[in-house]
């Protein structure tokens, strides 16, 4: 992939959204939801550059399953794919 994150900021695809049907059989449409806030870490940045010199790497790698703030990050569209930029500190939980 040609969309390579920098320092702690870590590229997200969000978790495939499931149709919603009201008990009447009602459909709800996907601009009437909320977006889901769970997500695949596709990849990571060299991590957040400390006063020393050195790096702290991210605590979460590709294929990492995560939880994060409703209104986190930076929407993004590459190939035709939405995607998501967080910074590390947006990222509430790995999920194992």
């Amino acid at each position: 992939m040609a969309l390579v994150p920098l320092g702690d900021r870590v590229l997200v695809r969000r978790s495939e959204e499931e149709e919603e049907q009201t008990s009447a059989g009602i459909i709800i449409p996907d601009t009437a939801k909320e977006k889901p806030q769970e997500g695949e870490v596709i990849s990571v940045g060299r991590g957040r550059l400390l006063d020393s010199g050195e790096y702290h790497p991210v605590d979460v790698a590709a294929g990492d399953k995560i939880l994060f703030g409703k209104f986190s990050g930076t929407e993004v569209k590459h190939n035709n794919e939405e995607l998501l930029i967080l910074r590390e500190d947006d990222i509430l939980a790995k999920i194992s």
